[in-house]
């Protein structure tokens, strides 16, 4: 019996996707739900499960294709074995002349859609191991070392003429693509402005060190900076909700919940999954939920509808050592939080200088629907309960 291989169902804000990898051939066996293609859209990248166990006798597609929702790329023969399948495979490549590629002294036998893949990819023909008759290369072959990352020889070093400048040409990935437009989209439609501000952090280094023990063993995770952020934001957006709504024409849409954003690195980039219902859950469960954030995102197994939606967005640059920046918000919202290093700084409190471990808030806003004042003192509230975490338990 003959399955359809279909491309998975995207989210609505996602259109396409691009085939990142394939680890199957046509003659291959596979098993019921493995892992078939790596598919590559502007926010995640997916995996494409095998529907049934077979062996994958039809295969439309190569590594940098553009494929869409739902879209058939291949079939799988669930009554066929390895061996029956290879020969009809390989039979039914088109009937055309061969065609001998020269790859040094060696000739490499290679049918004509295999060679034009091979010139389009930059795959060495001889360096792929033909599935037709007679050792021929067929365009499945090369589709497949196409997916697979480029062997670098040891004992090959480039070598640079004097007064040569080497450069590189890489293209962006679809993430990286996606993520430029929105930034430029950002910058040219909102009227972004940034207010800052400086918080002594060591009340709260305080109390972390104080429960971070008896936290870790009640809850089994770990306790960080970022959950009492996210708290505070919460704490903040409740104070002033125009910070929490978004401009949709010439409407402003206030949120009546808060789900925020917290910005991730991954291999690919920079995400942002989303804590829905921030202000109805426990400290230990945003902690849970930014925890198993960070570890998704490093195997890049975040779904589609975490990434989706959010009202305020928390970048936390002080990971990477940065010391101020302006955050540039990520539409439709209207204002973004960051963060960053903490460092001790000479300070005046009650009249003498101190040491004090202090970082900088750094708020942008859309100044379109957020007047200074909102702006200004959401970032103090923000300050003020960090500065004093009882405050947050108080509602004060």
């Amino acid at each position: 019996m003959l399955i359809e291989i279909k491309i998975p169902v995207f989210a609505e804000s996602v259109t396409e996707g691009t085939i990142a990898a394939l680890h199957k051939k046509v003659g291959d066996a596979v098993a019921r739900d493995e892992n078939l293609a790596d598919i590559e859209t502007d926010k995640i990248m997916l995996e494409l499960p095998a529907p049934q166990a077979g062996v994958l006798v039809e295969l439309s597609v190569a590594a940098g294709d553009t494929v869409t929702s739902q879209q058939i790329i291949g079939k799988i023969d669930t009554a066929a074995s390895v061996a029956a399948a290879a020969a009809p495979a390989a039979a039914a490549a088109p009937a055309v002349a061969e065609v001998s590629a020269q790859a040094g002294n060696n000739e490499v036998l290679a049918m004509p859609a295999a060679k034009k893949l091979a010139a389009e990819a930059g795959v060495d023909l001889s360096s792929v191991t033909g599935s037709g008759r007679d050792g021929r290369v067929l365009k499945e072959d090369v589709a497949a070392a196409a997916s697979k990352p480029a062997a670098k020889p040891a004992a090959a070093p480039v070598v640079v003429a004097v007064g040569e400048r080497p450069e590189q040409r890489v293209p962006m990935t679809r993430l990286r693509k996606v993520v430029a437009e929105r930034l430029v989209q950002s910058q040219q439609t909102n009227a972004i402005l940034t207010t800052f501000n400086e918080v002594n952090m060591k009340p709260l280094m305080d109390l972390r060190n104080q429960y971070k023990d008896k936290f870790e063993k009640a809850h089994g995770v770990k306790l960080g900076f970022m959950g009492f952020f996210v708290k505070a934001a919460v704490h903040a957006l409740k104070k002033f909700p125009i910070l929490n709504a978004s401009v949709d024409g010439t409407d402003i849409v206030y949120h009546g919940y808060f789900d925020i954003g917290v910005a991730v690195g991954s291999p690919r980039g920079l995400v942002v999954p989303v804590i829905r219902n921030a202000d109805q859950l426990s400290l230990a469960d945003i902690e849970k939920q930014i925890a198993d954030f960070g570890k998704r995102a490093q195997e890049g197994k975040l779904g589609l509808d975490e990434l989706t939606g959010g009202t305020y967005t928390i970048s936390n640059g002080g990971t990477f050592g940065s010391m101020m920046s302006t955050p540039i918000i990520n539409p439709p919202q209207s204002a973004i939080l960051g963060m960053h290093a903490t460092k001790e700084r000479a300070v005046v409190e009650n009249g003498q200088i101190v040491a004090r471990p202090m970082m900088y808030l750094a708020q942008s806003y859309d100044h379109r629907i957020i007047d200074g004042r909102e702006a200004v003192m959401s970032l103090v509230a923000i300050k003020d309960v960090i500065e004093d975490p009882a405050r947050l338990i108080l509602d004060l």
